[in-house]
């Protein structure tokens, strides 16, 4: 065909004017099509990149925002959800530094070189490239990515990802930043909280720093990041603030006005609340209200078999926890009313998360934690108000009920270990949108730097912001694996289902399946009925691990476990002075006695044999009396004795289970020893001897089985010590040649 030709079937490209006409029409409706159905945009020009503020709560459950259902008082928090969106089916890992590792980097916890906390990872792991509890080599951080794109970067809070030269923010791309670099803090001073730490080591820029004498967390790290910020907006170079709060670690310390308006919500029990925060989140729109709830943790007791002071602590530990969330909020309010009053606020991107579920652990109620607690200074107990030098803890009862509708906790890789709130708000960001799908912390990195205009390099993570345009309705397809495995619990996530072990004293250590979208409690397991899917996932989640380094579990190893025997060796390092100088006056007195009984054991002279008896007569007489006070102790102050003694007795039948067994125990040996005593005879000392050595063996049976422990090891010595007089009784009181 000619040109020509084409002129005469088309004559309308023949009139220049008449085509330019038509030309334009057509471009301008193209544009207008285009504003129709083009994927509404989500960002920023080059030139008006946000500032962006990332805020991480410690341990906060998924439920215990108000956005999310909860009754606890985060109007701040609240007020971004309403205009911005909220994520509901949202992971992180079951613990802290694993996830602060995901969040700062995009990568796998085991790729950045965290995948576990330095304090649970076993002797197995240490020399590991994935479980050297700092960042790896090479590994960059969303900071250094910002700054190389012209942020100003600030760190204010907990790092926890590297302690040496070369592991803390300053390292790290943040140009400010004042840290503590360890699994918590005090919340009012410089004290240890932990056994593991001689102090609470606090570094700005990277250097050894000192809190003032006013200092609360949240208001002393909000008033650093203001001071970082600055009150000048710098269109040229917008921030990046990270603000990790140590709300809501243990331990649990708020200022008493914040408690107040808590300290009769919580005297119901644990299971009620619960229950509360379940409704909550389906009047929220979080979950549907036909969702079941996951089973209560093993380890939670029925709430109405617990004494009237261990419900008043309870109760109380967890107003204090509720007013430090609170308390944390209202500051977090403050860098908001800054944002404002300066100008920078309308420009700022805020993410809000929590590292993992909520932290179940109960130092409190541990008699050797105690001891150490009151080394430090540390007040416990009901009557507390959060205060300075007040220690309290949750617990797992309370903490199930942060996770609801969630099974288990912190540590656990079940959903109330990992589910966790995200809510994203800002500029040009949806407002009030609930996201349903899929999304794992390590998302976050690409989220921001997408945002930013920087370069997205290969990263685990995948950025959020297609989901939040509508471009798409998940970011992980029906086929896209995602594994997590921290200190031996492990879980693979594919499309709706959720293939998931834990190893913890209180999980499950078989592989089960859980449809999470529907079933997020994890209340049916699918396992049997769908064989098929669990080897596929199972094939999916080794070969996640093989790709990441996932180191393989030692036999009996759990996190619980390992923590508890670091705790055990530090609180005993911290008393070795005292323990080898009680030891030693042990050794002392048990050779006096071996002295006495070689001394007095020979049949002649007859005044030494006298004096032998005598002195026999004389301890197994105090002996008995003190075995005899013990019993009327036990059987009149039960409670008491068995906080004494490490025990628990919260239940009626547990009451009268230490009235029988350890009453019966010590009265049954002091009646004997004072029969003894009394007579002269020392056949009445056989049942005694018995006791305590039957006693005495089953302690040293535990002890080795256990793997040691230092409460076991005080009755070890009276027990042995008791055994002792007795036998100098038994040689002295011999009949008479």
């Amino acid at each position: 065909m000619s040109i020509k030709g084409a002129a005469v079937q088309l004559p309308i490209l023949g009139n220049r004017s008449l085509c330019a006409r038509v030309f334009g029409a057509f471009t301008a409706l193209l544009v207008m099509a285009a504003g129709l159905f083009a994927v509404p945009t989500v960002g920023w020009a080059a030139t008006e990149r946000p500032n962006i503020v990332l805020i991480l709560v410690d341990d906060a459950g998924y439920t215990d925002f108000g956005a999310y259902g909860s009754e606890i008082a985060t109007p701040n928090i609240d007020a971004l959800a309403a205009r911005g969106a909220r994520f509901s089916n949202f992971h992180a890992t079951p613990m802290c530094a694993p996830s602060r590792a995901m969040l700062m980097t995009g990568l796998d916890s085991h790729t950045a070189g965290v995948a576990n906390l330095p304090e649970t990872t076993p002797a197995a792991h240490r020399d590991l490239p994935a479980y050297q509890g700092r960042l790896a080599k090479g590994v960059e951080t969303v900071a250094t990515r910002l700054k190389r794109v012209g942020y100003r970067t600030y760190m204010a809070g907990k790092w926890h990802l590297g302690h040496g030269p070369g592991d803390l923010p300053n390292a790290h791309g943040f140009d400010r930043s004042f840290a503590l670099d360890a699994t918590g803090g005090d919340n009012w001073d410089q004290r240890s909280y932990f056994p593991l730490y001689e102090t609470s080591e606090w570094f700005e820029d990277g250097k050894p720093a000192t809190l003032p004498k006013d200092f609360y967390s949240s208001e002393f790290l909000v008033d650093q990041m203001i001071a970082y910020i600055g009150d000048t907006p710098q269109a040229d170079a917008p921030f990046f603030a990270y603000l990790p709060f140590l709300a809501i670690h243990i331990p649990v310390q708020a200022p008493a006005s914040f408690v107040r308006k808590y300290e009769s919500l919580y005297t119901d029990g644990w299971a009620a609340q619960r229950e509360r925060r379940r409704q909550g989140a389906v009047r929220t729109g979080l979950i549907s209200a036909d969702t079941p709830m996951g089973p209560p943790p093993r380890n939670v007791k029925d709430w109405n078999a617990l004494s009237p002071e261990a419900q008043a602590l309870a109760a109380k530990s967890m107003a204090i926890n509720a007013g430090m969330l609170e308390a944390m909020d209202h500051h977090f309010g403050r860098l908001v009313d800054h944002l404002r009053a300066t100008g920078q606020y309308d420009n700022t991107l805020f993410v809000i998360l929590s590292d993992n579920g909520p932290e179940a652990g109960d130092p409190v109620a541990e008699p050797l934690f105690r001891l150490w607690l009151g080394r430090q200074g540390y007040e416990t107990g009901p009557d507390i108000d959060g205060g300075p030098g007040t220690y309290a803890a949750i617990g797992p009862g309370f903490a199930s009920a942060a996770a609801a509708p969630g099974a288990l906790y912190k540590f656990y890789t079940s959903e109330g270990g990992l589910r966790v709130p995200l809510i994203m708000a800002g500029p040009g960001l949806p407002e009030g949108q609930t996201v349903r799908a899929f999304s794992i912390i390590s998302d976050i990195t690409p989220t921001l730097l997408d945002l930013a205009g920087a370069e997205q390099p290969r990263l685990d993570g995948r950025s959020l912001m297609p989901l939040l345009r509508g471009a798409v309705a998940q970011i992980y397809g029906p086929n896209d694996p995602v594994g997590i495995a921290a200190a031996g619990d492990a879980a693979l996530f594919k499309g709706d289902y959720k293939l998931t072990r834990n190893a913890g004293a209180w999980g499950d250590p078989a592989w089960r399946l859980y449809d999470i979208v529907r079933d997020p409690g994890e209340t049916t397991d699918l396992s049997l009925a769908q064989p098929a899917r669990v080897a596929a996932m199972l094939a999916d989640y080794e070969a996640y691990a093989k790709a990441v380094g996932v180191g393989e579990t030692p036999e009996g190893f759990s996190a619980d476990r390992q923590i508890a025997l670091n705790l055990a060796a530090h609180i005993l390092a911290d008393f070795r002075w005292p323990l080898l100088m009680g030891l030693g006056t042990l050794v002392l007195i048990a050779g006096g006695v071996a002295y006495g009984w070689r001394r007095f054991a020979q049949v002649k002279p007859e005044p030494a044999d006298r004096l032998a008896r005598a002195i026999a007569r004389g301890l197994l007489g105090l002996l008995g009396l003190l075995l005899l006070a013990i019993a009327l102790r036990v059987w009149t102050q039960p409670l008491a004795l068995a906080a004494t003694l490490g025990l628990s007795a919260d239940s009626l039948l547990g009451v009268a289970s230490l009235r029988a067994d350890l009453g019966g125990f010590f009265g049954a040996g002091g009646l004997f020893a004072l029969l003894a005593a009394v007579r002269a005879e020392r056949r009445w000392l056989v049942p005694a001897m018995v006791l305590l050595g039957l006693a005495l063996l089953g302690r040293i049976i535990s002890f080795v089985v256990s793997g040691g422990g230092v409460p076991q090891v005080p009755p070890m010595i009276l027990e042995a010590l008791m055994l002792g007089i007795l036998a100098f009784g038994w040689r002295a009181l011999r009949p008479k040649p």
